[in-house]
């Protein structure tokens, strides 16, 4: 039983949560980077910089009640993948190591995938998925992946990269479609709600062999459809029906070569309404809400009180 601290400083949020192991609860804060308007993302550098100015005002906030800490963990890199690195996790490690230093209490280390997939399962209530093999997408700006994931005694889980995109991401597919629309960066609630405005319907082919897609083209695609006058919100409707199209058919790969394996949805892109009904009607699987689909560090606490669970 106690409080654990998770810290996630990705390219996108700057965030925090607590996790309280006696009543299963979570208190989050995170801040959203400020992308100059017109622009697609930020430089590492200038991620670095925001996370610094950040993360007092989250601290501050998250803790304005004393809250006693049992252990810190933060979100090291993007992912278990050999090389994997991004300098803006050093924000959120460097404070973590400040804090298990100053209070005393271990400090734990994750990624920020393991991260995702913790907080979808805490999301969506199926906690237990933590304990067995399952499949995960991890659809997100900076990721599209679908994952093995199983149990680990060193790390909780561990997640092995098993289909995806082999250029473009999904969330960097929708945050430039939504850019070039006028859509403010990241602009995938936008470019939702633009879409749900679309009135022809589309059945997009993406490139996709064997669990790997390739997701430049539908990105020349629409700004072709743009550039010929083709309605905005028409746009928009096929680049998200293009992302479906590519999840949809990853996700038929997977349950045909890894069957009766739950399948869980994480990460920003799979909060998307349109994609994530069109794959629960088709396939089920488990989906956790917006706030556990988004960066967040809630997965990363979560990690921690299990981590520390097992050890006692």
């Amino acid at each position: 039983m106690g409080n654990f601290l998770g810290i996630d400083t990705s390219n996108y949020t700057t965030s925090l949560a607590v996790y309280n192991t006696q009543d299963n609860s979570v208190v989050q804060r995170k801040l959203l980077l400020p992308v100059k308007e017109g622009e697609v993302g930020l430089r590492q550098s200038d991620a670095v910089f925001h996370h610094t100015r950040q993360l007092p005002d989250l601290f501050e906030s998250l803790f304005s009640e004393n809250i006693k800490l049992d252990a810190v963990a933060a979100s090291e890199r993007p992912t278990q993948a050999e090389g994997s690195y991004m300098p803006c996790f050093l924000s959120g490690l460097g404070v973590a190591r400040i804090l298990s230093a100053v209070l005393g209490v271990p400090l734990m280390r994750f990624t920020h995938q393991q991260g995702h997939v913790a907080a979808a399962a805490y999301g969506a209530d199926c906690m237990e998925l933590l304990d067995k093999e399952f499949i995960a997408f991890h659809v997100s700006g900076g990721t599209t992946d679908a994952l093995i994931v199983r149990p680990d005694s060193e790390n909780v889980i561990s997640c092995e990269r098993v289909a995806g995109s082999l250029d473009l991401k999904a969330g960097q597919l929708i945050d430039r479609v939504g850019v070039m629309l006028g859509l403010k960066f990241p602009a995938g609630p936008e470019l939702e709600l633009l879409a749900l405005k679309a009135k022809e319907k589309y059945n997009p082919k993406p490139v996709l062999k064997d669990g790997w897609c390739c997701l430049s083209g539908v990105e020349n695609q629409c700004r072709d459809l743009y550039n010929k006058g083709v309605p905005d919100c028409e746009v928009a409707l096929f680049c998200l029906m293009s992302v479906l199209s590519a999840v949809d058919g990853m996700t038929k790969y997977l349950k045909n070569r890894f069957p009766n394996r739950p399948i869980i949805y994480a990460g920003g892109v799979m909060s998307n309404t349109i994609i994530r009904n069109a794959i629960e009607e088709k396939y089920g699987g488990y989906f956790a809400p917006p706030a556990y689909s988004s960066d967040n560090a809630v997965g990363i606490a979560v990690l921690a009180a299990l981590q520390t669970g097992r050890k006692g």
